[in-house]
């Protein structure tokens, strides 16, 4: 299982047709609750299906909802073993199907995921999309049952995968010093949840539990379908027949995010491991929303402060001054936060920090070089079009859209960003709080 869907490993191939068509969400359905969307485009060869369930964080149910789609991959009605789904995927001109989890702010997403090869390139009588779909409602909504409950091998196993899961996060230090960061900053708010729940939890779930908590999340949560590629009349109608078919309870309500909070005290916190090089993070509430317009002033001065070679950690923490074996500076939109984060000689820690702090100073004081500022523009360009090559990240963006409560397209993104000024971003600077500093140090 992944931690984050866009991690999702599939094939895709670039259309060379010059007629590439514009990725724009459209909403073409919504039945028995179900939000359906296409983002429709010929650029590639295959296209998506994407099924999104969104939850409250909540550490009553964080780890309920992180296992039960590990259990539903292993089978379904007609494929019950994952050695018979292997084998229709490979059958399906090499299909690709994964599911999986990911935080979004407060949110927690479950996925499911289907790439197929599009009709326009098979001679099969059937379409692939209805093959498709179906493959992935019968995974959902039929999975392999043993006496009226999940198998219970199955979920023994997959507990035992999600442990082992949880264990490995700190194999990898700089993202477990980035999340332990986090969760320490808020630590009495639900996005201080880590999204695959603690171990404690996992081995205390039965198979029953875990069953009747499937159960009625698949029928109450909130859902959006997310179809990348050319749909036809036919297949639309397809769509509609199946999601009616679909037995829905009332939909849960979702709450919003936590996301301005005043700091009146700066936290620090310190953890020892086995590690040389030390990891200091530096937690922030920037107190701006994602549907604010100050929220693309954000994205600018994040880039100047610490989004690449130009920026001013770079140049002036690790190159100049060579504290730091990397820096780097990033946010989290749908919760207002913003992480720096450097690997560091142990000793330097105060040095190192105070050299960071005085970067962000320097932005208040309005020192921006015009390298600084159009270097950070053009990154952001760049980075925003380079989603196009991807339909899980084009669909991440939509999703995440959604989920902020915002519009944008990705041009209309590039548009806004684009007229952000250098005022812009120094008063976007003034809101901006230290929260929580966190070092990852040695054990001796």
């Amino acid at each position: 299982m992944n931690a984050s869907f866009t991690n999702l490993k599939f094939q895709e191939v670039s259309m060379t047709s010059t007629n590439v068509l514009e990725e724009k969400l459209e909403k073409i359905a919504e039945i028995n609750g179900i939000k359906v969307y296409n983002i429709k485009s010929n650029r590639f060869k295959t296209n998506t299906i994407n099924i999104f369930f969104q939850d409250n964080l909540d550490k009553d149910s964080v780890a309920l909802n992180a296992l039960f789609p590990s259990v539903l991959r292993r089978g379904c009605s007609g494929l019950p073993t994952i050695k018979d789904i292997n084998l229709y995927l490979e059958e399906s001109y090499g299909a690709v199907f994964d599911c999986g989890i990911v935080k979004k702010g407060e949110k927690q997403i479950i996925h499911f995921y289907f790439e197929y090869v599009s009709d326009k390139y098979t001679s099969d009588a059937d379409r692939n999309f209805q093959k498709a779909l179906d493959f992935l409602l019968n995974i959902i909504y039929k999975p392999a049952l043993q006496d009226h409950s999940f198998n219970e091998q199955y979920v023994e196993q997959e507990k035992s995968n999600l442990k082992m899961l949880i264990e490995s996060r700190i194999n990898d230090k700089v993202q477990y010093a980035l999340d332990r960061c986090y969760e320490l900053m808020c630590k009495d708010e639900p996005f201080g949840l880590y999204e695959y729940g603690t171990i404690k939890q996992i081995e205390n779930i039965t198979s029953s539990e875990l069953y009747k908590h499937y159960k009625e999340k698949v029928s109450t949560l909130p859902v959006e379908v997310f179809i990348t590629g050319e749909l036809c009349d036919s297949d639309i109608e397809v769509l509609k027949n199946s999601l009616d078919s679909i037995n829905r309870s009332a939909q849960k309500g979702l709450l919003s995010s936590i996301v301005k909070k005043y700091v009146d005290k700066v936290s620090y916190f310190e953890d020892a491991m086995d590690v040389n090089q030390g990891k200091l993070s530096l937690g922030f509430r920037t107190n701006i929303t994602s549907n604010e317009d100050d929220y693309y002033a954000l994205l600018v001065y994040n880039g100047i402060l610490g989004g690449g070679m130009h920026s001013k950690l770079f140049q002036n923490v690790r190159e100049k001054a060579g504290l730091a074996y990397y820096v780097f500076a990033g946010l989290e939109k749908f919760k207002g936060l913003m992480i720096i984060a450097g690997g560091i000689d142990i000793k330097e820690r105060d040095h190192t920090k105070e050299l960071i702090l005085k970067q962000l100073d320097e932005i208040k004081e309005g020192n921006i070089t015009d390298y600084e500022f159009k270097s950070t523009i053009k990154s952001l360009e760049t980075g925003i079009q380079s989603l196009k090559d991807s339909q899980l990240q084009v669909v991440d963006f939509y999703l995440s859209q959604l989920i902020s409560q915002t519009h944008d397209t990705l041009e209309g993104l590039l548009e806004k960003i684009q007229r952000v000024t250098k005022q812009d971003v120094i008063d976007v600077s003034k809101k901006i709080q230290l929260d929580t500093v966190y070092f990852l140090t040695s054990e001796a």
